[in-house]
């Protein structure tokens, strides 16, 4: 696909973003329906990342016991438990060359290539990801690119009408704890609750703040 035809006009994309806030307070008994989450779910599969490698993994959390447990862990907040859909996302604690061969090996059954012809990728992405000094921090970094994703899953959920509340509010080692990620080569990142307001959510009705667009956007 090289083309694409807009089915959302530039003023409805800003209106949903104007739409959207962090959801304070969801209906419980409003639940997504299956259409509009594998969309979403899509949007996360979706999502870019540096050198496209997703060093990610998206635990959508549906157990109530466990999303209970999780909540705990979250300094009580009702947004783990209230929202149709719990998202948590993980990221990769270290990064190997067993990691970027298999990228190359997905990329050469996608694309149709062989793996011999990404040789030069391969050494840029070991050199800088493996070998490099950004690998003693590379932790912090794949838990950046899942922002990315974070940001992407908010943005379509904002087009699809959706509500959404992005929480670092979490600790994330009991989250590991929770979730079984101890020893796996991933780690709690943040999470994101995803649903519908509930009618009584004050602060849906706030205006929104924001700093003047001449403020925040400098043309150079």
């Amino acid at each position: 696909m090289t083309t694409l035809t807009p089915t959302l006009s530039p003023e409805a994309l800003v209106e949903s973003l104007n739409w959207r806030y962090a959801t304070k307070k969801f209906d419980p008994s409003k639940k997504l329906d299956a259409a509009t989450w594998q969309a979403l779910e899509e949007a996360l599969v979706l999502s870019p990342s540096s050198y496209g490698l997703q060093p990610w993994k998206f635990l959508v959390v549906q157990d109530p016991a466990l999303r209970a447990q999780l909540r705990e862990k979250a300094w009580g907040q009702g947004q783990v438990t209230d929202a149709s859909h719990f998202v948590v996302f993980t990221h990769r604690t270290d990064l190997t060359e067993a990691d970027i061969d298999r990228y190359l090996a997905r990329i050469a059954e996608v694309r149709g290539v062989t793996a011999e012809s990404l040789g030069g990728f391969r050494q840029m992405m070991v050199g800088n990801l493996v070998q490099g000094p950004k690998h003693a921090t590379i932790a912090d970094w794949t838990a950046r690119q899942a922002y990315i994703a974070l940001g992407q899953l908010m943005t379509a959920a904002a087009a699809l009408g959706v509500d959404t509340t992005p929480m670092e509010g979490l600790d994330p080692k009991a989250f590991d704890q929770l979730l079984g990620l101890e020893g796996s080569g991933y780690a709690t990142a943040m999470a994101c609750a995803v649903g519908h307001r509930a009618a009584d959510d004050a602060y849906a009705a706030l205006p929104k703040v924001r700093f003047a667009k001449e403020d925040l956007v400098v043309n150079l």
